[in-house]
C-alpha cells in the first residue's frame, strides 16, 4: 500500500532523503571511488535479501539512491524500511 507524503517525510526528511515525483532519493558522497562501490555492494545485499531494489546511479565518489515501488506507481512502507537500512549501512 502507498503511504503519504506526509508519513514519508515524518520518517525521512531529517535523514536527508528528498520525496519528490512518487519516489524517495539520496546522495552519498566518498572520499575515494571505490568506498562507493563498497557500499553500493553492501546495498545490492540488503536489497536482494528484502526482494526491493532501488535504483542506483554510480558516479566518481558519489553514488545516487532512488526508491519507490515499481509495482504500486509510488513510496510504500517497505521503500521507507530500505532507506532506513541504506542509511545503517551508511552509517556503520
Amino acid at each position: 500500500m502507498l503511504i503519504s507524503p506526509d508519513e514519508i517525510n515524518k520518517s525521512l526528511s531529517n535523514k536527508g532523503w528528498v520525496y519528490a515525483d512518487k519516489k524517495i532519493s539520496k546522495t552519498f558522497n566518498f572520499n575515494q571511488y571505490m568506498d562507493g562501490i563498497k557500499f553500493v555492494n553492501e546495498m545490492a545485499e540488503l536489497a536482494e535479501a528484502n526482494n526491493h531494489h532501488p535504483d542506483i546511479t554510480i558516479g566518481w565518489c558519489r553514488i545516487d539512491v532512488t526508491i519507490f515501488s515499481h509495482d504500486m506507481g509510488g513510496v510504500t512502507t517497505k521503500c521507507v524500511n530500505l532507506a532506513l537500512g541504506i542509511d545503517n549501512i551508511w552509517e556503520a
